[in-house]
């Protein structure tokens, strides 16, 4: 079983790579919800996802099994994914002089379909995420090939762990005193798809900040993890979910994830309407390109706010996980006006 000692082993395996990313705070959206919030930029990491983690650590930690054992040496690698692991695996494979596939759906976001082929790799297209699934394992079967899965592999969920590793030591600007300090999070929430990094978050924050509540969020058009939580089983969704947060369109968690996710400290479903507004907000709060699965969190912060103790002020943590928009999404996220209405008359 993964443990912190593996995010430790990734923090240094991956740190020549990638960005110390920066937490940034709004004190306007501070003032209005009477809590601080604070947000870790992953949007700002590289290939724009905090998914460059994990796959630099796959990949890395490969190549460290092939110097100890040559037959072992990947000269291949292989992932599945809706965009930003996709992105992620191409861009670590490249660091590494190893070609790279990436199999991917149809409906994928054209800018990370063609951000992955900028670094390199083959990219594989099929209708239907779970014929998506086949491709890439059948691949997997050649000599030499390495899979490596969007979340459920140890590797993947060390490297994603480092976000909130790294977020827990890192100093940051108060809005009340504009000096450095290392708050104490009552919470800390991120998204949930296939469970890699709200698993890698669980494992770094229960080592590092034990008291800290760890929240997961994912949209209620995809609410496979939210079920499995509820009846104890791993659910899968039939179809890949009709919703704006495209980096939470996975079918299921996995049994490795399952194992991280059932023992969150609370979870919360999200209406296509509020990612659509919290994905106009932030980026007009933080002047930052965020995904709407990363907007998505903020209503699941709202949802966890409004049933906690209207005296205690929180200090709150979420993870932005990534920055990787297209036109069409762009489009659909601003096609209403949703700034009229402030979050603390929305959530009142």
């Amino acid at each position: 079983m993964i443990s912190f000692d593996n995010i430790q082993q990734a923090q240094a395996r991956i740190k020549p790579f990638i960005h110390q990313t920066p937490i940034f705070s709004s004190a306007l959206l501070n003032t209005w919800l009477g809590h601080d919030i604070f947000f870790k930029a992953e949007c700002l990491q590289k290939v724009g996802a905090f998914k460059a983690r994990g796959g630099c650590n796959a990949v890395a930690a490969l190549v460290e099994q092939g110097q100890k054992n040559p037959a072992l040496k990947p000269r291949h690698i292989v992932a599945n994914s809706s965009g930003n692991h996709a992105q992620a695996v191409a861009w670590s494979a490249q660091q590494f002089n190893i070609p790279a596939t990436i199999y991917m759906p149809s409906n994928v976001s054209k800018v990370k379909a063609q951000a992955t082929k900028s670094y390199g790799a083959e990219i594989i297209l099929a209708d239907q995420r779970a014929e998506v699934d086949a491709m890439v394992e059948e691949a997997s079967k050649k000599a030499g090939t390495f899979w490596i899965p969007p979340y459920d592999d140890d590797d993947v969920i060390a490297g994603q762990g480092t976000v909130i590793a790294e977020a827990l030591t890192q100093p940051v600007s108060s809005d009340s005193t504009n000096q450095n300090n290392q708050p104490h999070y009552d919470a800390i929430f991120a998204p949930c798809g296939g469970g890699g990094l709200i698993s890698g978050s669980f494992i770094a924050s229960r080592q590092l900040s034990p008291t800290t509540q760890v929240i997961g969020v994912e949209p209620a058009s995809g609410n496979d993890a939210s079920r499995s939580r509820q009846t104890g089983t791993i659910l899968r969704l039939a179809d890949t979910p009709a919703t704006l947060a495209d980096g939470a369109r996975t079918l299921s968690i996995s049994a490795r994830t399952f194992h991280f996710i059932k023992q969150l400290d609370g979870f919360f479903e999200v209406e296509e309407a509020a990612i659509l507004y919290w994905s106009q907000w932030l980026a007009h709060l933080l002047k930052l390109r965020i995904e709407p699965t990363s907007a998505m969190t903020m209503d699941g912060v709202m949802q966890w706010l409004n049933i906690q103790p209207a005296t205690t002020r929180k200090t709150i943590l979420v993870v932005l996980s990534g920055g990787n928009i297209d036109q069409q999404t762009s489009q659909l996220i601003w096609q209403q006006n949703h700034l009229s209405t402030l979050p603390a008359e929305k959530y009142s």
